[in-house]
């Protein structure tokens, strides 16, 4: 009997959707591939909507005791320091949390699967890989792979959130259209004290440079430093421990040498999901779209597509036509490409803008925008992912 939604995927957007689902009386079961709750710190800036939707399930108090919350942001250079200074407090008749927390994103999973633990009707299965699908007019069958062989669920729907190599978006063989930078992405995580180097600094920071742009922010006991580097650079020559140490020297130059305690290189991609459809199977986060990390855009966007599309699973399984499903694309994938794509891929060129030309252009936004009060709360509802929530509520049909 199809009597649960199943789930590939037991990180942020595939645990959200599962809590979305139990609190309004739906079975779930969520299969995730790993043998326990996946640890990737990759993301760790979670939005205001974002916290205003984990509220309800205890993990924004969660996240707020764990992390650090950042109610403002910056955009800096080397020689002149801060440009300009935003504040989410201009958004407090916006959102119950004018602020972002900063915490690792990994720490959200093992508050979501705490809840549903506590719940008592969700059913996590840990080293259960899924390889396919199976689809009817009433229902789906998810062949697993899982410690006593392969074995087959059925449910009503099923929801692909197992990140950006998604099995079902490629088993069902829904293009991933866009493209990768040629550079990839070097992420120092050190505890040296920046704030007391630069006492004005905030919680996150953007320093726009021609020669070599990066970011800083602060996650609970350390600072994670983002480099791009050079396409032609291989990966001994990216990690060796005098060429990071020369980028650190470059962000801040110090007396004593770093010391580092984690780095990863990673590929960065501007890529949307053809369509996030395909029958009963749904794919939603990284499965469907990913992009660069400028602005914290891709964690909370997935999270976003969980509670849209849990929302109205939740409504046409309580009786409303399942017409609406058909939303959930329609409303999730446009701000995919016109808000999170858009706007980050915005954020990158305007911090690496190499002209005297650009660089002034992008100096006189912030400027114009700081000065504007009307100009800085719409900025704000951008960068906050608020104004991406809303346009997506106007798409009705």
């Amino acid at each position: 009997m199809n009597d649960r939604v199943l789930i590939a995927g037991a990180g942020p957007v595939g645990l959200s959707a599962a809590a979305c689902l139990t609190r309004q009386g739906i079975p779930v079961t969520v299969f995730e591939a790993k043998d326990a709750l996946p640890e990737n710190l990759r993301a760790s800036t979670f939005h205001p909507p974002t916290l205003d939707m984990l509220a309800p399930f205890g993990a924004t108090q969660g996240l707020i005791d764990q992390g650090l919350i950042a109610p403002k942001f910056q955009f800096r250079d080397r020689a002149n320091g801060c440009l300009a200074e935003f504040d989410f407090g201009v958004l407090k008749d916006d959102t119950e949390h004018p602020f972002r927390v900063q915490c690792e994103q990994y720490k959200l999973n093992f508050l979501l699967h705490g809840w549903l633990q506590a719940q008592g009707g969700a059913d996590v299965r840990f080293g259960h890989a899924i390889t396919g699908v199976r689809q009817s007019d009433d229902g789906v069958t998810a062949l697993i792979e899982t410690p006593n062989g392969e074995q087959a669920f059925a449910g009503r729907w099923l929801i692909g959130a197992e990140g950006a190599n998604s099995v079902m978006r490629q088993s069902l063989e829904i293009p991933f259209e866009g493209f990768t930078w040629d550079e990839r992405f070097l992420v120092v995580s050190t505890p040296y004290p920046f704030e007391a180097a630069m006492p004005d600094l905030t919680l996150v920071n953007y320093f726009a440079d021609p020669e070599q742009w990066f970011f800083l922010l602060k996650v609970p006991g350390l600072w994670r430093a983002m480099f791009p580097t050079r396409p032609e650079e291989s990966e001994a020559e990216i990690f060796d421990p005098g060429n990071i140490e020369a980028r650190m020297q470059w962000a801040h130059p110090t007396v004593e040498t770093y010391e580092r305690t984690h780095t990863t290189l990673y590929r960065v991609h501007q890529r949307v999901a053809e369509r996030y459809r395909e029958g009963r199977v749904f794919i939603a986060g990284d499965a469907a779209h990913i992009n660069n990390p400028l602005g914290g855009m891709g964690m909370n966007g997935g999270i976003h597509d969980a509670f849209n599309l849990a929302g109205k699973m939740a409504a046409v399984w309580h009786g409303e036509d399942d017409r609406l499903l058909d939303l959930y694309e329609k409303q999730r994938r446009p701000i995919a490409l016109d808000y999170v794509n858009s706007q980050t891929i915005r954020n990158k060129q305007n911090l690496e803008a190499n002209t005297p030309e650009a660089q002034q252009a992008f100096r006189e936004f912030l400027a114009e925008v700081s000065n504007d009060p009307r100009k800085t709360h719409d900025y704000l509802l951008r960068t906050s992912m608020i104004a991406s929530l809303r346009a997506a509520e106007k798409i009705t049909e």
